[in-house]
């Protein structure tokens, strides 16, 4: 099992816990962004947009750097590596559960012709 800092996954899977904040990340996946940059594809003030970026700020998954009155946010890709190698155990899980139910539906196709 892969170990990790449970405060840490726990920040992590918070913060990607809601819709707006998964679609943050995405949006600075592709590029660095400012906070106006991620607040307008959203119905939502710039305090409101602030808050979702403290919460990916806690979490390690964005970095916000500060020019003047300009704040860019940029992804922390590694966090989201840490995320997704806790998940990897899981997906070894759920693969070997898939193939048996794959072996076993072709052997149940096999028994109808």
């Amino acid at each position: 099992m892969v170990e990790h800092n449970n405060e840490n996954l726990d920040d992590i899977f918070h913060a990607l816990a809601d819709e707006t904040r998964r679609e943050m990340v995405r949006l600075v996946s592709e590029k660095e962004r400012t906070v106006s940059e991620m607040a307008a594809p959203f119905d939502m003030s710039l305090a409101a947009a602030s808050k979702h970026i403290k919460v990916l700020e806690k979490a390690n998954l964005i970095q916000r750097t500060v020019e003047g009155r300009t704040h860019t946010c940029r992804l922390e890709a590694e966090t989201l590596a840490l995320a997704s190698q806790w998940l990897s155990v899981y997906e070894k899980f759920w693969s070997k559960r898939f193939d048996l139910l794959e072996s076993e539906l072709l052997q149940e196709e096999k028994k109808k012709h």
